[in-house]
């Protein structure tokens, strides 16, 4: 048992089980809420078109969205203060609560026949629980404080690779296990069990199993010379914060109002997926966490993290704008090759803007950052919505042209922070030359007798200026 107490003090467990359920429950509601669309206007004399369909499922998942991200901003940034008194576990458990009742609910919706409706209400408690935003930001901030600096980018990819498996792996499974059994001509009750199972396993192991003490933890925060305050001191830049903010929340709006109008987008011809292929479509998603993975593991050797963000994000607008002309299913799956990297931007900017901060604002810059990204889908969701409603006959692709161009333009904030970065730790670097060298103290003798000489110029071997 003592061999396997340090597996206690992992959160990867929570992060396997918690996103195998949500790619069930994704699944799930998509084929239920495409089956109630479509028989809520079907009548004798009236057969439901492919257009009345799609405004229909759009319009739901609009609403769904907007309640889901909207509901979280203040639960999310009271459990974040939690959170970082110490309380690490609040901003896991209480979300990982609203998952268990909100799914529970689409359980309900599909053996008692409810309207797809219900489902409003479980945004609600959902929401009202912290949501993504807390969970999430819960998770990232107990990997930056159980992390050095110079790793956390590659930790932070670490648990996107696992939340990326999971996906991979419930994705796949998913669209088989929805026909595998049948409620009164209702599928997707085994799936959706499953989702509720996991969610149910994941919130008691986070009461009951995990631990919260870095003091004993093998991933505890070793802090190497890099890590001293005196040389880091200013890259605690508020400049920095601010751009990297806006990098973020540009390219999450067109990530996710991409992704969101995706949902729909191929279950209307010519590609008209059913729930199988629905699955692989969304397991080709989580692909791209493996690949990212990997890209931080390759190029994280010869670049910078600002150029790792860049390449995600270049990655990411060529896709997306191949996926405009999609016509075919195999032409979708060319433009999810093309995302390969889409996944680097987030967890590198989540981990750069730990490094602005100490260790006991985790928790609140970074759900800081996903209420902010709460915000913007109030105006993205609508936003993208209404453009792809408006186009459905003439181009159905352009919102991912307009994703693309979103994309194109949060390289820019990035861009000059890279450019601050490099010339702050190129500063930092003599600093930290100066103070570790082994001449240092004759280095400080020759300047106390430089100060001595009335004609002499004073320098600052801290400050990097020389003064009259």
């Amino acid at each position: 048992m003592q061999r396997l107490a340090p597996i206690r003090y992992y959160i990867e467990p929570v992060v396997l089980c918690a996103q195998l359920a949500s790619a069930f429950y994704d699944t799930g509601l998509q084929m239920v809420v495409k089956e109630r669309c479509t028989n809520s206007s079907k009548s004798i004399n009236h057969t439901v078109t492919d257009e009345e369909q799609q405004t229909a499922m759009s319009n739901f998942y609009m609403t769904y969205t907007m309640l889901s991200n909207f509901l979280p901003f203040i639960p999310a940034y009271i459990l974040a203060r939690y959170g970082d008194r110490g309380h690490r576990k609040i901003p896991l458990a209480v979300p990982l609560m609203g998952y268990l009742i909100s799914r529970t609910l689409l359980l309900m919706v599909i053996l008692l026949e409810l309207p797809i409706e219900v489902m409003y209400g479980g945004a609600v408690v959902y929401g009202l629980c912290g949501g993504f935003s807390s969970y999430w930001a819960g998770v990232m901030a107990l990997v930056s404080v159980s992390s050095s600096e110079g790793r956390r980018s590659l930790l932070m990819s670490r648990t996107e690779l696992i939340y990326g498996i999971a996906g991979f792996i419930g994705s796949i499974a998913s669209g088989h296990l929805f026909q595998l059994y049948s409620y009164k001509h209702q599928q997707g009750v085994v799936l959706v069990a499953l989702s509720v199972s996991l969610y149910f396993f994941s919130f008691v192991y986070v009461l009951f199993v995990l631990k919260i003490n870095y003091g004993r933890n093998p991933r505890s925060n070793q802090e190497g010379p890099e890590d001293f305050g005196i040389l880091n001191q200013h890259s605690r830049d508020i400049v920095n914060i601010v751009l990297l903010f806006a990098s973020a929340i540009l390219y999450d709006i067109a990530v996710a109002g991409g992704m969101e109008i995706l949902m729909s987008f191929v279950m209307k011809e010519p590609l008209s997926w059913d729930a199988t292929f629905v699955g692989y479509g969304n397991a080709a998603g989580f692909v791209i966490f493996f690949t990212s993975f990997l890209g931080v593991l390759l190029f994280s050797r010869c670049a910078s993290d600002a150029t790792l963000i860049i390449i995600g994000m270049i990655s990411f607008a060529a896709g997306i704008y191949f996926m405009s002309f999609v016509t075919a299913t195999y032409m979708f799956y060319l433009a999810r090759a093309l995302t390969l990297f889409a996944l680097i931007p987030m967890p590198i900017i989540r981990s750069l803007l730990s490094k602005q901060v100490h260790g006991s604002s985790y928790g609140k810059i970074l759900i800081t950052l996903q209420l902010s990204f709460t915000l913007a889908s109030l105006v993205y969701s609508p936003i993208f919505t209404k453009i792809y409603q408006a186009t459905l006959h003439s181009l159905p692709g352009f919102v991912f042209l307009f994703s693309s161009i979103l994309t194109v333009l949060a390289i820019i904030p990035t861009s000059i922070v890279g450019c601050r970065i490099s010339r702050q730790e190129g500063y930092e670097r003599i600093r930290a030359t100066i103070l570790n060298s082994d001449e240092f103290g004759s280095h400080y003798i020759n300047f106390r007798h430089c100060r001595s000489q009335p004609r002499c110029p004073q320098v600052s071997l801290f400050h990097g200026e020389r003064t009259p």
